[in-house]
């Protein structure tokens, strides 16, 4: 007999559960699944040139390849964690990769616009379902606190750097291959993690209770109106009636949501997970954070292909150091929290994210890749390391093995709301600063407002945490 942590968090003693010695094994394969699901959010941007060439896309409506899988995705997280706490975790992951995987062989098979935008949807629908089930059961399957740092590090590594492995894989599937296997490369390995997840992964029926069906409306409404409206912000500007309006139904949604959360039996989203001050301070900071990198992937690789005439592979290359810095503090970040604690390593975090941003604003106009870009992006990697995993164990510290499913789709709504907010940000001080035919201009102001977020997350650590540790010494 076994004993082993449950889909609720509790122990159990459980004839069939999944040997100890096979937990590492189910642990990376839910890393790989996350990756997996990470990577598609970059992979296919390098192929769009291609993407349009091929199905006949209008401009207007190449976007849309990438926008339909944040859409989805961001919009149905909530909802996603929800439904892994009430079906069962695995259940739900399982689920979930199976419609990604499906999805993601329709899209490759794409005859028409309509068809890939359509595929791309339904493979957001289905990471919204699958990823809060992957760090629900990461947290619990962990069998000690320290085990459970080093998958939270490992989980916020696969997030942060996915992306930039997403734009080397697509350069690579593209130059080499045909834009259709950025899509086709998710079935191997959806097959092998659908294959392989009932024998390592332990599964236990969800919490048991009534489902919460207005507030899966409300919130599935509310983070898809504002995402919606984000998206289109750069492109129809701040004050286009689709953008306002966007805004207004997403604000409207989150008071509905706000109110009947309060007066249902069992909440899609608990209230008492928002009156913890670290997991507030967990959540900003991961919203500040994410926006702030969302410069590093729309600028930068612009610079690298417009000014430094760079491959859409060489651009991708280019990324490696910022991943091998974001997965090397992977290994040391779970140590320096144990021993010095999360507030020390955001705030420093934070700062470096804020000088990696700040140098890469002084570039000119006569500077290369080795003088102008390398540096800055290891020391983006290196800071981004170093804040994820912290701010990851404030939002999850804690937490109500029950709501566990709940709080991991609320993390990561803030971190997709925050890229979405942080891009349409910053594209827009990009293009208020733009002079025609030159870049760097609208770039360099780009730059210093992402600076500008990360300083917001370091005043917020300092306000929320640091002022708060010491009031009582005082």
């Amino acid at each position: 007999m076994s004993t082993s942590l449950n889909d609720t968090g509790t122990p159990q003693a459980n004839t069939a559960a999944v040997p100890a010695r096979h937990l590492t094994g189910g642990m990376a394969l839910m890393l790989l699944a996350q990756l997996m699901f990470v990577l598609d959010t970059t992979i296919i941007n390098v192929a769009l040139p291609r993407i349009g060439t091929g199905l006949g896309f209008v401009p207007a409506t190449l976007s849309w390849v990438v926008n339909g899988y944040a859409l989805a995705f961001g919009g149905l997280l909530l909802l996603g964690g929800r439904l892994g706490d009430v079906l069962g975790r695995r259940r739900a992951f399982i689920i979930g990769v199976a419609f990604f995987t499906l999805a993601s062989l329709a899209g490759g098979l794409a005859p028409a616009p309509g068809w890939l935008i359509a595929a791309r949807a339904v493979q957001g629908a289905g990471a919204a379902l699958a990823a809060p089930a992957v760090l629900a059961l990461l947290t619990v399957s962990a069998p000690d606190e320290a085990a459970r740092r080093r998958a939270l590090a490992l989980f916020s590594a696969v997030g942060v750097g996915g992306g930039t492995l997403g734009l080397v894989l697509g350069g690579v599937l593209t130059e080499y291959g045909s834009w259709r296997w950025t899509m086709f490369v998710n079935v191997p390995i959806g097959v092998v993690v659908l294959v392989l997840v009932p024998r390592l992964v332990n599964a236990v029926p969800g919490s048991p209770g009534r489902f919460d069906v207005l507030g899966a409306i409300t919130a599935t409404g509310a983070a898809t109106g504002a995402v919606w409206a984000l998206i289109q912000a750069p492109e129809r500007g701040w004050t286009s009636p689709s953008v306002v309006g966007g805004l207004v139904a997403g604000a409207i949604l989150l008071l509905v949501l706000i109110v009947t959360e309060r007066r249902v039996d069992h909440p899609l989203l608990r209230p008492a997970l928002l009156r913890d001050r670290r997991r507030v301070t967990g959540l900003i900071v991961s919203t500040l954070v994410f926006g702030g990198q969302m410069s590093i992937f729309f600028l930068v690789v612009q610079y690298l292909q417009r000014e430094l005439d760079f491959t859409p592979l060489a651009a991708g290359l280019a990324f490696v150091p910022m991943t091998a810095g974001i997965f090397a503090m992977s290994r040391f970040t779970p140590r320096l929290v144990g021993r010095f604690g999360q507030t020390p390593l955001l705030v420093i975090g934070c700062l470096g994210l804020t000088a990696s941003y700040a140098w890469l604003s002084a570039v000119g106009d006569t500077d290369g890749y080795a003088t102008a870009v390398l540096g800055p992006l290891l020391l983006n990697g290196v800071a981004a390391g170093l804040t994820f995993m912290p701010a990851a164990s404030l939002i999850l510290g804690g937490i109500a093995p029950a709501d566990a499913g709940a709080a991991s789709g609320l993390m990561q709504t803030s971190q997709q709301l925050g890229g979405a907010v942080g891009l349409a940000v910053i594209v827009s001080v990009y293009a208020a600063g733009a002079v025609p035919e030159a870049f760097l201009p609208g770039a360099r102001a780009a730059f210093l407002t992402a600076a500008g977020l990360t300083v917001l997350a370091v005043i917020t650590v300092v306000a929320l945490l640091v002022r708060r540790r010491t009031a009582p010494a005082a």
